[in-house]
């Protein structure tokens, strides 16, 4: 075991008698100082220690002080640090079995030098008891890393600092149902703020145009690693600042100018990077629809068949913000087969069910996938392109030199650890979760008379047509914002109950989705009261002093559920 050990000036004839008696115990000792008697501020000491354990420089540390309690404090200050003020065998014992303690906090004028010592030897005799205790000690390692994050941007930019302050008392007030959003783990929010963030890595590993690459370049090897085995890929690049930029990335690896697309409708739920008007896409690309069934609002694959035979596209690229079914990608690639035509799977919205094994997984079947690390994955913001090994050095020079500069390598390795958390059992059981959310806000929204589209929904999305309770229109969405209720109104010319033609205008639908209530902690029978909200803010629309009570009842309901 190897110990770090600080103190101020008060502290210090007891730092010397306990250093002595680690040394007799044949305990590595790293003395941080103070070295004599004169003046000096412990944080400046004890800070040392705190910094040494936190990064795992030494298992454990002990900090001492007049009374114990400054030293205590500021060692706490350090992330995993466990710093514990003992004044008696007792309290040291505690603090090892129940706590896991790392650092020991002693007080000069709190204790003899013979308690002092007793203290020393239970505490460095006693083990963690573990078990319960562990998920303790996981809560306390995880509380208040929001709120750290912004106290310290409140000291170097105040005004910046209060916006941020109420942003995330919006987020937790509110009932986010965007489909898009998600909430970032602890740990990926580090990394996307770590170091790397500082870090210049132009090129691919192994190959940059930087010197001094060389942990860059393990953290993107890792990354790439772990997301090919998680998705069954030939190759994968994490580099791509955003899922348009990855789709983007394989548009230009497969296809010239000029070349026709095959992709969903814009009407039916389309993403504009796949050859949306005004979308540089559909400024390159010759871009040919498929749509939904009309009864059914499935996808209609025999239309897709016939389109892709009449049009001969050289990509079929299938993907949507909006279809809230399973997508039969065997089909898809038959299709793709019959008519000489690559397949592109957009998976930014199911990423996330599909590495836990919700959703079907489209790696096999497609010469291309390309997905999100946000949303169902939650992870940073950020895309993916995956693909067969054959098109791998198209593909990566496509993204750089092609059309992104260096890679947000701080953002690289958040993935990496998104992709690490997604290959947990844990991130499994969260993906169930969210699937049985949505299912039961469908329903619960189906019973308050709103026809869901496709009549339900196999995702973490449903899409529901409000015409019947509203004439639709973007002021909707402000107006249940008003009520602490957050998702998208999309215009969309797919018949449910409403029977609609092709001719006729757009449907007015809303998409809710369940990432962020289960990251947040709610479940299946919360969806009920979620609903509930919806209704009433749905009806009192034109309301703002009703919509404001409503929203009064959405932020108590909320509080249950806090953000860490």
């Amino acid at each position: 075991m190897k110990i770090a050990i600080g103190s101020d000036h008060g502290g210090f004839d007891l730092k010397e008698l306990i250093i002595a008696d680690l040394r007799k115990r044949e305990i590595e000792v790293e003395d941080v100082g103070c070295f004599d008697k004169q003046s000096v501020d412990y944080p400046d000491f004890v800070g040392q220690v705190g910094r040494r354990v936190s990064e795992k420089l030494v298992e454990r540390g002990i900090v001492v002080c007049t009374t114990g309690i400054g030293a205590s404090i500021t060692a706490n200050k350090y992330p995993g640090v466990r710093a514990a003020l003992c004044t008696s065998e007792h309290l040291a014992e505690m603090s090892r079995r129940h706590n896991n303690s790392n650092v020991l906090a002693l007080g000069s004028q709190n204790t003899t030098e013979e308690e002092a010592l007793a203290i020393l030897d239970v505490w460095l005799r006693t083990d963690f008891d573990g078990g319960r205790h562990q998920r303790r000690v996981d809560k306390i390692e995880g509380a208040g890393s929001f709120l750290a994050n912004l106290s310290k941007l409140e000291k170097g930019d105040p005004g910046i600092a209060e916006l941020l302050w109420r942003e995330l008392r919006l987020c937790e007030s509110s009932i986010n149902l965007f489909a898009s959003e998600n909430l970032m783990s602890p740990a990926v929010r580090a990394a996307a703020g770590s170091i790397l963030g500082d870090k210049y890595a132009s090129g691919y590993p192994g190959g940059r145009h930087y010197p001094g690459c060389a942990f860059a370049d393990e953290v993107e090897r890792i990354a790439g690693d772990r997301c090919k085995a998680l998705f069954g890929a030939e190759h994968a690049n994490l580099q791509p600042y955003s899922g348009s930029s990855a789709n983007m990335a394989v548009f230009m690896a497969a296809l010239n100018p000029g070349d026709a697309i095959l992709a969903m409708s814009p009407d039916t739920g389309g993403h504009i990077t796949h050859g949306g008007a005004g979308n540089i896409s559909g400024m390159l690309y010759k871009v040919f629809n498929y749509s939904l069934d009309l009864e059914s609002g499935l996808l209609d694959y025999e239309q897709i068949a016939a389109l892709a035979e009449e049009h001969r596209p050289r990509l079929i690229c299938i993907g949507d913000s909006l279809y809230p079914r399973f997508i039969d990608f065997k089909r898809l690639r038959a299709i793709a087969d019959a008519t000489g035509a690559y397949l592109m799977a957009d998976i930014a919205h199911s990423a996330g069910l599909v590495a836990a094994g919700c959703y079907p997984n489209p790696t096999p079947y497609c010469e291309f996938v390309t997905l999100t690390t946000h949303k169902t994955m939650r992870g940073p913001r950020g895309g993916v392109v995956l693909c067969q090994e054959r098109f791998a050095e198209r593909v990566d020079r496509q993204l750089y030199p092609g059309s992104q500069g260096g890679p947000h390598m701080n953002l690289v390795a958040a993935k990496a650890v998104c992709m690490h958390e997604a290959s947990q059992p844990q991130f499994k059981q969260y993906q169930q979760q969210v699937v049985v959310n949505s299912k039961a806000l469908a329903q619960a929204i189906e019973d308050m008379g709103l026809p869901v589209l496709s009549g339900g929904t196999d995702i973490h999305m449903c899409a529901a047509d409000i015409s019947k309770c509203c004439d639709g229109g973007h002021d909707i969405e402000q107006a249940l914002e008003r009520a602490g209720i957050l998702l998208n109104l999309f215009p969309v010319r797919v018949p449910g109950a409403s029977g609609a033609e092709d001719s006729a205008p757009p449907l007015p639908m809303i998409r809710v989705g369940t990432p962020w209530l289960t990251t947040r902690g709610l479940g299946e029978d919360d969806m009920a009261t979620v609903a509930q909200f919806l209704q009433q803010a749905l009806n009192h629309s034109g309301s703002r002093r009703q919509l404001s009570e409503i929203r009064t009842q959405v932020a108590e309901f909320m509080r249950k559920y806090p953000i860490e």
